[in-house]
């Protein structure tokens, strides 16, 4: 148990150097040409050291959650140097204290792998969204190469605890299909490790 509040207090000071090689090659473009497209009231969904953050121009506001204080200290630096508003609240994606209807895009950067409830998190952003809001994810996905996939499955136990709970094996795309948003693009990067998915919200409710 030690051991695991040791790894868990640790992530976040490591993560970002870990993703710098991953950030330089290509995911800053990828995050840039997603949250290009976050506009009005914007809910951020895991936004961890606030990688995200100075990445932010259409945006009228930004309210973003986090459950891990540390991360959110890590966080406060990039909301401070923000060209938009951006106001932090620690919550959890399965229980957000919002109200119905209340934001014009949603956005999830590689937080669906550790969210523990995916199902009730992915409720909670059609309930808080407005209907036809833009709901934009890019995560890590299980991989339809059946070896690939294979792998994965073996490689999953060691990984939830290295990294703070994170699953290299999630269907998330399938998830986001079963909770009732309409997926308008899908676009596959690093042979289908990594997803894009665009979406609307129908209606605001399952």
């Amino acid at each position: 148990m030690k051991r695991v509040k040791l790894l868990s207090s640790l992530f976040p000071s490591l993560y970002d150097l870990a993703m710098q090689p991953l950030e330089k090659r290509k995911f800053r473009k990828i995050r840039s040409e997603i949250l290009s497209m976050a506009d009005g009231r914007v809910l951020e969904v895991g936004a961890g050291t606030g990688i995200n953050f100075p990445l932010y121009k259409n945006a009228d506001r930004v309210d973003a959650i986090e459950p891990n204080q540390a991360m959110i200290e890590k966080s406060i630096s990039r909301k401070n140097s923000a060209a938009v508003p951006i106001h932090i609240h620690r919550q959890s994606a399965e229980d957000l204290e919002f109200a119905d209807k209340t934001f014009d895009s949603a956005v999830a950067t590689l937080v669906f792998c550790t969210i523990p409830n995916p199902d009730k998190a992915l409720a909670e952003i059609k309930r808080v969204c407005k209907p036809k809001a833009k709901i934009l994810f890019f995560e890590h996905v299980k991989m339809e190469q059946p070896a690939l996939a294979l792998a994965q499955e073996a490689l999953n136990p060691i990984w939830k605890r290295i990294c703070d709970g994170c699953h290299l094996n999630r269907d998330t795309l399938l998830a986001i299909q079963e909770s009732g948003m309409k997926v308008t693009n899908v676009t596959s990067y690093y042979k289908g490790l990594f997803l894009v998915i665009e979406c609307e919200n129908n209606d605001g409710s399952r």
